[in-house]
């Protein structure tokens, strides 16, 4: 080959190259201080319609939603079981615990999903925690975490049919100890994921609109300390591929964010300022992940029609529920 068209094609090939080089190559991110070296991705569960949101209670099961189902599905680690833990769910998405126990669901939207963050209580009963905002319905809200101090914050976006929108802003909001719902951003395309760092003092955001030229990214803001939102900074952009759907924290602030397709299908680990530090690769497509365990080290991953888990280094940051000894 000529001198010149070899710097042409090297020229041409570099252009090309972040349109089809891997978002994160695992031989290029290894880091056994997170993942051990041979752990594996192990399926636990599966033969579900489409799963999300995992979570631990405070006996060591984990709660997950089959969306489509329009169930919350509930396995036991111990003995393998899987069973069904509310039916019908509003078509729930996110799912954490709140100090007492009691399960915080977002509610989506269908013909019979919810729109709304609900709250399961001890003795079975469903109450609404947030419907609407300014009178008009919520649009459908996706994912949750709560902060050390009781905040519930959510995201609200809407993917699909735009029908029975109400709502003038995709955003999101945050319900205080008092019931109070506050609107805290609306400078995004399609809200999903959400994490509060340790200190209070970090949102984490996934800006995951999977329509073409949509936003992909993982934004992240400072919480002031009136509870308003500033400085938005993009920590990673995943375009064109696709964007973060939920996310996790561990102990030391390290973000978790379920990812990519097909090959670049996985669990993305970021340290809280953007670097990437590892990634740990799933068979389908990821959904979320949560930590489990009797010492929060499994790190469980809803993906596809099924649920895993693989055995990490890293602790999970565990707010509440508190496990039982």
């Amino acid at each position: 080959m000529k001198p010149d068209l070899l710097r042409k094609t090297f020229v041409i090939l570099c252009a090309l190259a972040p349109w089809w080089q891997p978002l994160v190559s695992p031989q290029g991110h290894e880091d056994t201080r997170l993942v051990p070296s041979g752990a594996v991705v192990e399926k636990v569960a599966s033969g579900f319609r489409f799963t999300e949101g995992p979570v631990m209670d405070h006996n060591g099961n984990i709660l997950f939603t089959d969306i489509p189902n329009n169930r919350i599905m509930v396995y036991n680690p111990a003995s393998g079981r899987v069973g069904v833990f509310r039916e019908p769910s509003g078509r729930a998405n996110g799912l954490e615990f709140d100090a007492q126990g009691r399960l915080l669901a977002c509610e989506g939207d269908s013909t019979d999903g919810g729109r709304r963050v609900s709250r399961t209580e001890k003795d079975g009963r469903v109450v609404a925690l947030a419907d609407s905002y300014n009178g008009k319905r919520l649009n459908s809200p996706n994912d949750l975490h709560l902060d050390s101090r009781g905040n519930i914050y959510f995201t609200d976006p809407r993917y699909g049919d735009r029908k029975g929108v109400e709502q003038d802003k995709e955003a999101v909001y945050r319900i205080d100890p008092s019931g109070k719902i506050t609107r805290v951003l609306d400078d995004v395309q399609r809200p999903n994921g959400i994490l509060i760092s340790a200190d209070n003092k970090t949102l984490y955001l996934a800006d995951n609109n999977n329509e073409e030229g949509g936003n992909k990214t993982l934004n992240a803001y400072d919480i002031l300390s009136d509870g308003r939102v500033a400085n938005k900074r993009i920590l990673h952009d995943f375009a064109p591929g696709r964007g973060i759907d939920g996310m996790a924290i561990d102990a030391e602030g390290n973000i978790y964010a379920t990812a990519g397709s097909g090959d670049q299908a996985g669990v993305y680990v970021f340290s809280p300022q953007g670097k990437q530090l590892t990634f740990i690769k799933t068979p389908e497509d990821p959904t979320n992940c949560a930590f489990g365990g009797p010492d929060r080290s499994t790190l469980y991953i809803t993906a596809g029609q099924s649920l895993y888990r693989i055995r990490l280094n890293a602790r999970g940051r565990l707010i509440y529920p508190l496990l039982k000894q």
